[in-house]
C-alpha cells in the first residue's frame, strides 16, 4: 500500500502545542470505594491503596490512589452528558469519542486534521510527582506535545502523535503529566 505526498501538513502541524480547556478529570473526589474498584480492575494488590494500617508505615503516611485513578477522560460518574452516548446518537459507526463532534469533547483537544482513520494506542509514560490522595479532587489539562510522521515499509505513511496530560489535585500541586502517544494510519 504505497501512498504518495506527506501527511505532516501545515494543518497537522498547526495543532502541535494546541491545548484543551483545564478541567475536573477522572472520577471525582478519590474515596475508598472508587480507591477499591480501581485496584481491583488492574488487579494491583499493593495495601498502600487499601489499608489504612500499612499505609501509616509507609513514606505517604495515608493511603493513596494509584496514578492514573484520579486522571482520565470520558463519562464520569458525576457528569450528566456522556461524551461516548453523544457521538454514537450522531453517528453509530464512530470510532468512540475520538469522532465526537468537536463542542462535545469534554475538556478535549481539537482533532488532528488528516485522513488516516486507523488509530492504534502507542503506550503511555506517567512522570510522577505526588500521589493523589482520599478526598482529592483531579484536574487535568491536555496538549499535542509532538507528531511527526514515518513511512513504513510497505511505503505507507502514518502519524505519530504525543499528548500530554497534566494532572493537578484542587490545592493546585501537580501530581503527574501522562505522556501518551498514538499511531495514526
Amino acid at each position: 500500500m504505497t501512498t504518495s505526498g506527506t501527511k505532516l501538513t501545515s494543518e497537522v502541524k498547526a495543532v502541535i502545542g494546541k491545548t484543551s480547556e483545564f478541567s475536573e478529570a477522572g472520577w471525582g473526589v478519590a474515596n475508598k470505594e472508587r480507591n477499591r474498584r480501581f485496584t481491583q480492575a488492574i488487579m494491583d494488590p499493593d495495601p498502600r491503596y487499601w489499608d489504612e494500617d500499612f499505609a501509616k508505615t509507609t513514606r505517604y503516611r495515608e493511603v493513596i490512589v494509584p496514578h492514573l485513578a484520579g486522571g482520565g477522560s470520558g463519562r464520569a460518574p458525576w457528569m450528566t452528558d456522556d461524551p461516548v452516548s453523544w457521538t454514537f446518537k450522531e453517528n453509530p459507526v464512530a470510532d468512540g469519542v475520538r469522532d465526537a463532534p468537536v463542542g462535545r469533547r469534554r475538556g478535549g483537544l481539537p482533532p488532528v486534521p488528516t485522513d488516516l482513520v486507523r488509530l492504534l494506542n502507542a503506550g503511555n509514560e506517567i512522570e510522577m510527582y505526588k500521589h493523589p490522595i482520599m478526598g482529592d479532587r483531579m484536574y487535568s489539562q491536555s496538549k499535542y506535545a509532538n507528531i511527526i510522521e514515518r513511512v513504513g515499509r510497505d511505503g505507507s505513511h502514518m502519524l505519530i502523535i504525543t499528548t500530554e496530560t497534566y494532572h493537578w489535585n484542587q490545592r493546585g500541586e501537580l501530581c503527574y503529566i501522562n505522556r501518551g502517544s498514538s499511531f495514526r494510519r
